[in-house]
């Protein structure tokens, strides 16, 4: 199952959606970019082996730590192809998505794909809903008053200073990733679940077997930490702009498909470059509208959608990277008042 086929609406004639739907597809921008996928899987692919080749040539040796570096670049490129074949961006055939998928996120990045895809179904479905959102329930931070009356112990220190602990706590995102995927192995419904599970492993037994082989014991310790680490908070930093400090829905809230998910997206505004290093998320707003549309297609849809938003007087966050994370922050720092308040 892939996630543009759970979360795309059957088009209702006359409704506001389906309105800017038929500007978008008259537009051209729902074609997939076979040509565009495959420089851009040619370019990471190609930068994802010459890391790992760089590790042999660099050998057993402190410049490890710059692979490293770059490293925890490419394996999240790698990652933002993967999120694009679960949402069959690339591929029409869903066996072709299937196989990027486990590909880029089992085989690659040591994350399950069929978890993933589990995960991120419900989040697009109903995007920082309270009860049904996996990605604003309550963790290691917290996104809501309730939730942050409901910690106790360490998890209470914790939700009143987690704004301040957020971006140091993005360096243990990888390690969570990777621990939540082969928990996911026994509990989220996958098609593949034996092929995810091998590759998983492959991944680890390939990572920590090289790593260990070229490196001394100590020197693959710290390479680890660094690329596990700036990986964690590469991805943790392409995610929080998107939906973190808007507007939290509940059962009581009844909205349309449009309303839903564009009152709960943020874009972030920038060139190219903000285009590549946030992989297209920072077209939040058009991405959940559309979750097929090819990352590409993206920056050329956003101002027909902003101006259709404009049309029908429905609000529409766009700001820039700094204050995308500035008002993710000032969200985490107010669930924690009350408890800072003593309450």
């Amino acid at each position: 199952m892939t996630v543009g086929a759970v979360v795309e609406p059957a088009l209702r004639r006359g409704s506001d959606y389906a309105k800017l739907s038929r500007r978008i597809n008259q537009a051209g921008l729902l074609e997939r970019r076979p040509g565009w996928y495959a420089t851009k899987i040619a370019i990471t692919a190609g930068l994802f082996v010459a890391g790992w080749v760089a590790v042999f040539l660099v050998g057993d040796s402190w410049w490890q730590l710059l692979v490293a570096v770059g490293l925890a670049i490419a394996s999240t490129q790698v990652a933002f192809l993967g999120h694009d074949a679960g949402h069959r961006q690339m591929f029409r055939s869903r066996q072709a998505s299937q196989v990027a998928g486990l590909l880029a996120a089992n085989l690659a990045t040591g994350i399950s794909y069929g978890w993933w895809i589990d995960k991120h179904n419900r989040h697009h479905a109903n995007p920082n809903h309270e009860d049904h959102d996996p990605d604003v329930g309550a963790g290691a931070l917290v996104w809501t008053d309730e939730q942050a009356r409901e910690t106790k112990g360490f998890g209470r220190w914790l939700a009143q200073r987690q704004a301040y602990l957020f971006f140091p706590m993005l360096t243990l995102e990888g390690l969570s990733l990777h621990v939540d995927s082969f928990k996911g192995l026994f509990r989220s419904p996958m098609r593949y679940r034996a092929i995810e599970a091998v590759l998983l492993v492959v991944h680890v037994a390939a990572y920590f077997g090289v790593l260990f082989t070229v490196l001394s014991p100590v020197k693959a310790l710290v390479f680890i930490a660094v690329h596990q680490g700036l990986w964690g908070v590469y991805m943790g930093c392409s995610f929080a702009p998107n939906h973190k400090g808007m507007p939290m829905l509940t059962a009581e809230d009844d909205l349309d498909f449009l309303r839903k998910q564009v009152l709960t997206s943020r874009n972030v505004r920038g060139s190219r470059l903000v285009d590549f290093t946030l992989g297209g998320l920072n077209y939040q707003i058009e991405h959940h509208l559309f979750p097929s549309m090819a990352r590409s297609n993206l920056r050329k849809a956003q101002p027909i959608v902003k101006a259709y938003c404009a049309e029908q007087g429905i609000p529409y966050e766009e700001t820039g990277l700094v204050d995308s994370y500035a008002q993710a922050l000032r969200h985490l720092h107010s669930v924690g008042a009350e408890l800072r308040a003593g309450r």
